[in-house]
Order: C-alpha cells, then structure tokens, then sequence
C-alpha cells in the first residue's frame, strides 16, 4: 500500500487497533495527551515536530497548558487517513509513553477555538 493511498474503513479499524490512543474523527486520526507539566507539554510538542520533520508530515496541534490536541490527516490526500499517518501516530505515541504522558483521546472536541 502506497503511504498516499486513503485507508478504506476495514483498513482503519485494523490500524486503530494497534493505536488504543488515537480516535478517528473529523477526518483524521486524533487524540489528546495530558503531561505531567506544561514544560513536558512543550518538550512533547519537540518531539511531534522531530517526527514531523523526519516524516515531512506534519499535524494540526493545539496546546492547552499540560494537554497537547494532535490531528494527524494528509493533505494530499483530500485531508483522509493514510499509511504516513499510522506511521506517525505511531512515533508521537512512542514520545508519548516516553514523558509519562496520559492518553485522553475521548477529549479531543467537535472542533478546537481559543
């Protein structure tokens, strides 16, 4: 499978599988992570960008003060899921565990304002 090739819904749902603490919703693959500080909350947002650049795929990111909102999707595929994405997802959740932070993907709204 190519890693521009949208996942079909079966596809997806293996994928979540192996992704406890990610969500598909608005189009993309989302969770929330609560850090133990804010300080840990950015240190998370340099890891998400490290992956980002190594994958030249980069999410939407909100941060909240400890909670990091992460929307991954790719644009070139008409904002759907694909192949880069689970890859990343993967990675930030790898970062995640790493800084001891706790997976709220429930949290993640309907859409994200100041």
């Amino acid at each position: 499978m190519g890693e521009l090739e949208v996942l079909d819904d079966a596809r997806l749902a293996e994928e979540l599988e192996m992704l406890p603490e990610w969500k598909h919703r608005l189009g993309g693959l989302v969770t929330v992570y609560k850090l133990p500080s804010a300080a840990s909350a950015l240190a998370f947002i340099a890891a998400v960008g490290e992956v980002s650049e190594e994958l030249v795929h980069h999410p939407d990111l909100d941060w909240r003060y400890r909670r990091v909102f992460v929307r991954f999707s790719t644009h070139d595929a008409g904002g759907a899921v694909t192949a880069k994405d689970v890859e990343a997802a993967h990675r930030v959740s790898d970062h995640a565990a790493a800084l001891d932070a706790v997976p709220e993907p429930e949290r993640y709204p309907d859409s994200l304002s100041p």
